[in-house]
């Protein structure tokens, strides 16, 4: 996959990094987000919070979010198993119905 150059600016300080150029879409949006959050928290102006106190905050809302995500997901695979289980009764209530 062809490597791209970019660079990423968050909290007003610049990121150069080299990416898949197929995922740097990607990183724009996330940079975008991280940067409407920190803007959003910033202006709460929490007394005695520094740059770090707000990028820490960040960093658990996505950590936060990445796990609820998780979650969900391990939550709908245990569905899913379910369902398959009550596909195979069901199919196996049906044949007992043809002979």
């Amino acid at each position: 996959m062809a490597q791209q150059a970019i660079t990423l600016k968050i909290a007003g300080k610049s990121y150069s990094l080299n990416i898949e150029r197929e995922k740097e879409e990607v990183y724009r949006l996330a940079e975008r987000e991280v940067n409407n959050y920190l803007a959003a928290i910033k202006q709460n102006n929490f007394k005695n919070w520094t740059d770090q106190d707000y990028l820490s905050m960040a960093a658990l809302k996505f950590a936060i979010a990445l796990v609820d995500m998780r979650q969900s997901r391990e939550v709908g695979d245990d569905d899913v198993k379910h369902l398959g289980r009550l596909g195979e009764e069901i199919d196996a209530y049906l044949n007992t119905l043809k002979g």
